[in-house]
């Protein structure tokens, strides 16, 4: 008997063994539903299913430390930190359960355990993706009418005696000056979680509502982790099935749609068993090429769960193409995709970017909706909708009639003139970019990396104000942290910052944005760019060299056009804070805060820094 003979005659004699296994396999999951049925405490109460068990069914019918039990109509979890809460819902599918702590030594302070105490155990941990800020001040000093903002309540018994009121706040209020003797004091205070057909429930009016509750009641929002558990079944709930667990396998698994089995039996006949095991290949490799669209899809709609969809609105695909017009008008192309001209239903122009090259497992789609989806701010353009269905992904922004400052700096021969850009109007640029850089770093409860500032990623609206645009690259941080982690340099080659090379210069913080700015004034100002390709040896002309030689010779900056008196002055203080902002080392550079104080006040007053660079020791290309 040959090789394949062999081969052939094994695989029939596994074939029974295996329609045998599978029989098996699919009986034993049915038992699981059958003895690990789902229950309620009340008739409206949450139900408890796999992975959590009634105390009263056996210990496989949950997963480990994930026991519920019944007192009266109340459904009671024992939390190894909060002790015993009532168990208000349980939101399977996106692995979370609202709570209220019932045993407190002080049961009017009940915000202070959420403060004082690490209520993260091996399962449960706050859910704070979703979390209020507290805020104490010294006195009564907060109009709630005007903010989101709750309270005030004062009960905590921390030990900042200086506070004795406490408010519970949005996060993504804009809180950058607190009224005097205010404070914020702790930025994860996790909020009950809200959930309907249309998404989560997180506009104004819920908040206030839900954050009452947490001042009066306590209640709390709590995930929950098993490994080799949770993710198999928030996959199993996510495809509407119910998730068990099977003891023999010591692995999760989905229940099956019917509770018949299906039985595919084995036959004698090799071309029929060939047919199959082809099919099974093909659709191995279907699953398998699919699996990691799939897998960024279930990030993006997670992510849109987490931080809802109550400011940008959120499109169908159909009614992307309605209103990008089929995608006839093309705007140009970016880093990400390509972008169009459209029309929203109510005839306000939009400008329409199809993430066609989407990287980063969609990192770049959640960035721009978690920045500037949730902030307003006249030097940042408005994100006005989005698209996320299956693999398609789309932004909709405020349409930029002017495109971007990078048209002004370099004409390359178009029909824009760089004549436009006069001493005065590239101050009110500068300090417009400067403005919306400052709330970005300053303004919101979150710190907002940009990495990318670039003349491109700078657009103009019809007074051509600058806008910010594109925040693909950029990172959140809480506004207290000074230093970021980057595993890569990002940005554009010519405005990315020392640090983000090499840890030898500084570390990476909200000064590298700085640094970026500094190369597009500088760049403004002299009309040339930082890495000139029309220069034969690089090594020859070092752009920073060249714009700090002029500065402190008191030459012209402007080759291109005739500037009066008043109008060299200008230019002087836009090239000045700008060197400043170029130092190599950051802690040099200034904050944007006093950029802008640098940008308004008198040349007088500015001090020509220190050399931004190490020289190159070669003669100037002037």
């Amino acid at each position: 008997m040959d090789f394949t003979n062999l081969l052939i005659t094994v695989l029939l004699l596994l074939s029974p063994l295996k329609y045998e296994s599978d029989v098996a396999t699919a009986s034993d999951d049915e038992d699981f539903f059958k003895t690990c049925s789902s229950h309620r405490c009340s008739k409206h109460g949450p139900e408890i299913r796999y992975p959590f068990r009634l105390s009263t069914q056996p210990p496989s019918c949950g997963a480990p430390g994930m026991q519920l039990s019944c007192s009266g109509q109340d459904t009671i979890l024992d939390h190894p930190v909060l002790g015993s809460c009532k168990v208000t819902m349980i939101y399977y599918r996106h692995v979370i359960m609202n709570a209220i702590p019932l045993v407190d030594s002080s049961p009017h302070c009940l915000l202070d355990k959420f403060i004082s105490v690490n209520q993260s155990t091996a399962v449960y941990r706050p859910h704070t993706l979703r979390a209020a800020s507290l805020v104490g001040c010294s006195r009564d000093s907060i109009d709630t009418n005007q903010y989101s903002i709750v309270g005030p309540t004062s009960c905590l018994s921390l030990n900042n005696k200086a506070s004795h009121f406490w408010y519970l706040a949005d996060p993504y209020e804009y809180m950058s000056i607190l009224p005097m003797g205010c404070a914020i004091v702790s930025k994860d205070i996790p909020m009950p979680y809200s959930y309907d057909k249309n998404g989560p429930n997180i506009d104004d009016s819920i908040f206030k509502e839900t954050a009452k509750r947490v001042i009066s009641t306590g209640e709390t929002a709590i995930t929950w982790y098993s490994s080799n558990i949770t993710s198999i079944c928030q996959q199993c709930e996510h495809e509407g099935r119910r998730c068990g667990f099977s003891s023999q396998r010591d692995q999760a698994f989905c229940q099956n749609h019917s509770p018949r089995v299906t039985i595919i039996a084995a036959t004698s006949s090799v071309g029929t068993f060939i047919v199959l095991s082809l099919i099974v290949a093909i659709a191995l490799y279907i699953s398998l090429k699919s699996r990691y669209n799939e897998e960024i899809h279930l990030k993006v709609e997670m992510f849109l769960k987490t931080y809802g969809t109550s400011k940008p609105t959120r499109y169908t695909f159909s009614e992307v193409k309605k209103i990008a017009r089929r995608f006839k008008d093309k705007l140009g192309c970016g880093a990400f995709g390509t972008v169009y001209k459209g029309e929203l239903p109510n005839g306000v122009p939009v400008a329409v970017k199809m993430l066609e090259n989407s990287v980063g497992e969609g990192q770049e789609f959640i960035n721009e909706v978690a920045t500037i989806g949730r902030i307003h701010h006249a030097n940042i353009v408005r994100l006005l909708g989005f698209c996320s269905e299956g693999t398609r992904r789309a932004l909709i922004y405020e349409f930029m009639p002017n495109e971007s400052l990078e048209k002004y700096i370099f004409p390359n021969g178009s029909n824009i003139s760089r004549e436009f850009l006069v001493p005065e109007k590239m101050l009110d640029i500068a300090l417009g970019i400067a403005r919306g850089m400052e709330y970005l770093h300053q303004g919101c409860n979150q710190r907002i990396l940009h990495f990318d500032i670039k003349p491109h990623n700078i657009l103009l609206d019809y007074s051509f104000n600058p806008k910010i645009s594109d925040f693909g690259l950029a990172k959140l941080c809480a506004r207290d942290q000074s230093i970021v982690t980057l595993t890569t340099a990002r940005g554009t080659m010519g405005y990315i910052a020392p640090e983000l090379y090499s840890r030898n210069f500084g570390a990476i913080s909200y000064k590298s944005d700085v640094y970026s700015f500094g190369m597009l004034v500088l760049e403004m100002v002299s009309g040339r760019r930082n890495t000139d390709p029309t220069v034969e040896n690089q090594n020859e002309f070092y752009f920073p060299e060249w714009v700090y030689a002029r500065v402190i010779n008191g030459q012209d900056l402007v080759l291109s056009m005739e500037t009066t008196q008043g109008e060299k002055e200008i230019l002087r203080q836009l090239a000045i804070a700008a060197l400043w902002c170029i130092q190599w080392n950051p802690k040099n550079r200034p904050s944007m805060t006093k950029v802008v104080n640098m940008l308004t006040g008198r040349l007088q007053n500015l001090q020509v820094p220190p050399k931004p660079f190490i020289s190159s020791q070669n003669q100037l290309v002037i």
